[in-house]
């Protein structure tokens, strides 16, 4: 086995530090001190392994969006348009991935975006737009094909990833005393149901939200 130097051992202590206090205090409010104070270092060894605060954010942020691994499993099953009942669970399940597992990702977003705008916005961009993309054009294949209903694609993509990154808390404000789903139920959950409201129609057997506005055009 490989033996890890200490020069990287530091270097994924200070990065694993800076992650937590930059996701939950910001870039601004937080200093290349209070860094070094936690990761047990000197603020001249921070300066070593990175150019500056700036660098070290970037290099934090980087390395979250690369432990999420988009690049493999599920843009593979995208590219060869494997089924719905495939890919779709595994979007979902992508996604709630981070929530779990990863929330300081979604607040160091958060941080990159409003704090470190416009370069924040660039390089959310540069990360996620491929993916979301990849994402677009296999829901576009999968209408055209007639696997999936001709919805819009934008509103589908944004409402399956809201879908997994607010479920348990919205859930617990609707009924707090319904038991927790686990991880793994919670996923299953949610793929049976963006399948269901995906799945093809057949004529005059429109689902009920699908017939919904035409019942009741002026929502009384």
């Amino acid at each position: 086995m490989p033996r890890v130097s200490q020069k990287s051992l530091r270097r994924d202590r200070i990065v694993s530090t800076a992650a937590q206090l930059f996701a939950y205090q910001g870039y601004h409010a937080t200093s290349t001190r209070q860094i070094a104070h936690l990761a047990n270092v000197s603020e001249l060894t921070i300066f070593r392994q990175f150019k500056d605060k700036e660098s070290l954010f970037w290099s934090t942020l980087s390395q979250h969006f690369a432990a999420l691994d988009f690049q493999r499993d599920l843009l593979e099953k995208i590219a060869h348009c494997d089924s719905p009942d495939v890919v779709l669970p595994k979007i979902l399940e992508l996604f709630a991935d981070a929530v779990s597992y990863r929330p300081e990702l979604l607040r160091l977003t958060a941080v990159a975006y409003l704090e470190m705008h416009p370069k924040g916005e660039a390089f959310i961009q540069e990360h996620l737009s491929p993916t979301l993309s990849a994402i677009s054009r296999y829901l576009e294949r999968n209408i055209q094909g007639g696997k999936i209903r001709d919805l819009d694609r934008t509103t589908v993509i944004v409402a399956l990833t809201m879908t997994a990154l607010t479920h348990t808390k919205v859930a617990q404000l609707i009924d707090k005393n319904q038991p927790l789903l686990s991880h793994q139920e919670r996923n299953r959950a949610q793929a049976r149901f963006w399948l269901e409201l995906l799945a093809p129609r057949a004529p005059g057997n429109e689902s009920r939200v699908a017939t919904m506005g035409a019942e009741n055009p002026g929502g009384h």
